[in-house]
């Protein structure tokens, strides 16, 4: 009987505004750790429902019915929060400029070169897209592998360090050029048979 019912009448989809920040809808942001970032997109992207939710009137109408103590208490935590989410967000990039990605050229066999790259996750990348990215860019190998520290890495078949830094500063720009550094390993030989012997 409801599906009848419900069936006269043409079903209404709705149009839901997701935040470019924290990607929550603008009605949650001050639940997330970037309420000020949030403010600033949805001021700039969205100023109606800005209007709505930050606007000062919509504001004071929200704080006015609580008692002096619970404005009090709200403004406090309103500062915490805030203070809380800039000292986060200054971590974040003080841990993304001393952040580096290693590129290293790795010997196999006497002229066969493999390129491993670290400290990609650093940066927010997910390591299996890059590593697919890379693999068409150079139409070679490359695949993501666990290293005995704990972290991961991408292993591109061939010699392609100097051209993997270029796609890396080319492709993603958060990346700082300052912060790739260029390794060339190479097996030593009379290292090796010094050891044998």
């Amino acid at each position: 009987m409801a599906d009848s019912e419900q069936g006269d009448r043409p079903s209404e989809g709705r149009h839901v505004i997701y935040c470019g920040v924290c990607t929550l809808p603008p009605e949650y942001c001050e639940y997330g750790g970037t309420v000020k970032k949030c403010q600033e997109w949805l001021e700039a992207n969205q100023p109606e429902m800005y209007a709505k939710i930050w606007s000062p009137e919509v504001l004071e109408a929200a704080t006015a019915a609580l008692s002096v103590d619970a404005q009090k208490r709200a403004a406090r935590d309103a500062q915490k929060k805030a203070a809380k989410a800039e000292a986060a967000e200054a971590k974040q990039n003080e841990k993304l400029a001393s952040s580096t990605i290693t590129i290293k050229r790795i010997e196999r066999n006497k002229k066969k070169f493999v390129t491993a790259v670290f400290g990609l996750e650093a940066f927010g990348l997910d390591l299996k897209k890059v590593a697919k990215d890379l693999g068409k860019k150079f139409a070679t190998g490359s695949s993501v592998t666990k290293v005995p520290s704990g972290g991961e890495e991408i292993v591109v078949q061939g010699d392609v360090s100097e051209e993997l830094e270029e796609f890396l500063l080319e492709k993603y720009k958060d990346i700082p050029g300052e912060n790739i550094e260029l390794v060339d390993d190479k097996k030593k030989k009379k290292a090796a048979a010094a050891a044998a012997t």
